[in-house]
């Protein structure tokens, strides 16, 4: 209901000023000079039609403007010297609208056809410099409406833009709240679930170890445990990985590399193994490893050199980067959310992760995945 109100009130205030600029013309119709044509009813029903014409201005600006138009060259032509203040209205509302190229040619034609029917009706008989002032009054009339309808144009056109604008960025803020809620309770369940997924396989381990029954809940806990760690683990790439570009893997390590190289860290990269098709999750998995540990040896650890080894085995697939930062064996590492991350990911996995000191000093982040993880 409140959508359809400005739009009543609009027509209202539409209806009220048609209304007064017909009164305004045929007030001035009656009281101004008029030439003796004989045309005085047509005269005086072409000002009512021009004035009340503009009630539609919203809803068809351009149909108003030719109206107008012909209404003041109309009366004019029947011997009525009034201003044509609908025409004006008219103009206004057309450049608003954005009908630029058409009110500029309808206003040529009315600046050349007004002269020629107050000729022809008797009117303005007192020479040609007065036509030619009347003429430039009209045309710099004529500008102001014009200029005015498009100021008006371009102010509420800025501020659609802003009002998108903010919308966008509302729009965008909430979608980067949702995603860090979901990221976070992720991150939360998988811990949990991890546990639950150790504790159970542990039990049925030693179960049978002693070679007693395991009971069909455990193995169902278990179970369940491995299928929910299946779901987060995809989940977790969904959540993580940017949907617009391509999932980032393995051969994008060397431009890892490289983009360490151009902030002036001396980074080398060596591949061993043959290389051969690994899980999706692997691939990504190794370049987020390399990505998060270039990115901590160039923000914390004072580093110039740092080593990247990447081993291709048949089975399992080892990633070490080394740093010589200012790390040392005696101090511990603080886990940082990059570090938690890294963690994560490997053990989702199946894999096994070690980031601590080098006893020669430096850093260094070790981690193996397996590539034929089936649980």
């Amino acid at each position: 209901m409140s959508t359809g109100e400005p739009g009543v009130r609009a027509r209202v205030g539409d209806l009220v000023i048609a209304v007064g600029v017909a009164a305004a013309l045929l007030v001035t119709g009656l009281s101004g000079q008029r030439a003796a044509t004989g045309l005085d009813v047509l005269g005086y029903v072409l000002l009512t039609a021009g004035g009340l014409a503009l009630a539609a201005r919203r809803r068809a600006p351009v149909a108003v403007l030719a109206v107008t138009g012909l209404c003041a060259v109309g009366y004019q032509a029947a011997g009525f010297d009034v201003p044509v203040v609908a025409y004006l209205f008219a103009v206004y509302a057309a450049v608003r609208a954005g009908h630029r190229a058409v009110t500029v040619a309808a206003s040529v034609a009315m600046l050349a056809t007004l002269p020629l029917a107050a000729l022809a009706s008797g009117l303005h008989d007192t020479g040609e410099a007065f036509a030619q002032a009347r003429g430039a009054l009209e045309l710099a009339w004529l500008i102001a409406a014009g200029a005015a309808g498009e100021a008006l144009r371009q102010a509420e056109r800025r501020a659609d833009e802003a009002e998108r604008t903010r919308e966008e960025t509302a729009r965008r803020r909430a979608d980067e709240e949702r995603l860090r809620i979901a990221r976070e309770l992720h991150d939360s369940l998988t811990h949990q679930i991890s546990v639950i997924k150790v504790q159970a396989e542990v039990a049925v381990h030693v179960a049978r170890r002693r070679g007693e029954e395991v009971p069909p809940a455990l193995l169902a806990i278990q179970e369940a445990g491995r299928e929910a760690a299946r779901e987060l683990r995809a989940t977790l790439e969904a959540l993580r990985d940017d949907d617009t570009t391509p999932p980032r893997g393995l051969d994008d390590v060397p431009e890892l590399v490289e983009r360490a190289r151009a902030i002036g860290l001396d980074a080398k990269l060596t591949i061993g193994g043959q290389r051969h098709d690994v899980p999706a999750a692997v691939d990504r998995t190794v370049y987020r490893i390399v990505q998060e540990s270039l990115t901590n040896i160039a923000r914390h650890s004072d580093a110039a050199t740092a080593s990247v080894r990447i081993d291709i085995r048949p089975d399992a697939l080892a990633i070490r980067v080394d740093d010589d930062g200012k790390a040392t064996s005696g101090t511990a590492p603080t886990p940082g959310l990059g570090l938690l991350g890294m963690r994560e990911r490997v053990t989702a996995l199946g894999g096994r992760l070690r980031a601590e000191p080098r006893d020669e000093g430096g850093f260094t982040v070790q981690a193996e995945l397996p590539v034929n993880q089936t649980s």
